[in-house]
């Protein structure tokens, strides 16, 4: 068993389920400290009652921002510091442009966006005074790759990238390290837990059928845990972390794609520029 003196303090989001539970487990399971948080309380419960010590159970909406405060408050009483910040909690939205409601829209980034913000800007002072800390902020390969039905789910993912890699160039002379988190298809439960569906316009049927068991979840959650646990101990942690190797071929080609379609426009690009006088 890892000392307390000598152990991490990690802060997750979503901990009930998912990514953030796996973690939860593992990083508990090697001798750190953990504060887990989500929504309701109870369903970490049986985490405190393993890890007495180690494990604090704590309730956090992250759109509510008194409960985001409360729940930084908690972990410094109860372990004096955060060393790794964990966003995992964020919800899922399947529809076209068209038929997403403006709720549904704004729900979305009010989680996966808005309240992500929230704990970063709550954690980010305490990580500031500590000259040290990491942040794992849980994107997905669909921060990288777009498909159809998914537009605004997409556009939080991407957000999240961009936003994570200004942060890490802003917070690297304090000491404080950011790793994008790409997962591809995992068996997390996340399609029938966290998503929610737009009402169908019969035109779109085609473009559903086209994504029917399009991803076949292959991913082992307890392997990503490892893989994260991992990034957090390198000495030079990554910027971005695909899990998955579905993941990893899906960005490569993008990647590729977009490289190859630069350059077979670079004619066009380059002639924009004002012509010598």
């Amino acid at each position: 068993m890892i000392s307390t003196q000598k152990s991490r303090v990690w802060f997750i989001t979503g901990a009930s389920t998912g990514f953030g539970r796996k973690l939860a487990e593992a990083v508990l399971a090697k001798g750190d400290r953990v504060v887990a948080t989500a929504r309701k309380e109870e369903t970490l419960a049986d985490l405190e009652r393993q890890y007495p010590i180690h494990g604090r159970a704590v309730r956090l909406d992250i759109t509510d921002l008194t409960q985001v405060t409360a729940s930084v408050q908690a972990a410094i009483n109860a372990f004096g510091r955060i060393d790794v910040l964990v966003n995992s909690a964020g919800a899922g939205l399947v529809g076209a442009v068209e038929e997403v409601s403006d709720a549904q829209i704004r729900q979305q980034f009010e989680t996966n966006i808005f309240g992500l913000l929230n704990v970063i800007r709550a954690v980010i002072p305490l990580l500031r005074q500590q000259g040290s800390g990491h942040i794992l902020n849980i994107s997905g390969m669909g921060g990288q790759v777009s498909f159809p039905l998914a537009s605004i789910y997409h556009a939080t993912k991407y957000a999240i990238e961009g936003i994570s890699e200004s942060l890490a160039k802003e917070v690297a002379t304090f000491g404080i390290k950011v790793t994008i988190i790409e997962p591809g298809a995992f068996k997390t439960g996340f399609a029938g837990r966290s998503m929610t569906y737009a009402e169908r316009i019969a035109a779109y049927q085609p473009v559903y059928g086209t994504m029917t068991k399009r991803f076949e979840p292959t991913g082992d959650p307890a392997r990503a845990a490892q893989a994260m646990i991992q990034a957090v101990g390198a000495d030079v942690p990554p910027l971005r972390l695909a899990l998955g190797a579905d993941a990893l071929h899906l960005v490569r080609e993008k990647l590729n794609s977009e490289l190859e379609e630069y350059e077979r426009w670079e004619s066009v690009t380059v002639a924009t520029a004002f012509e010598a006088r």
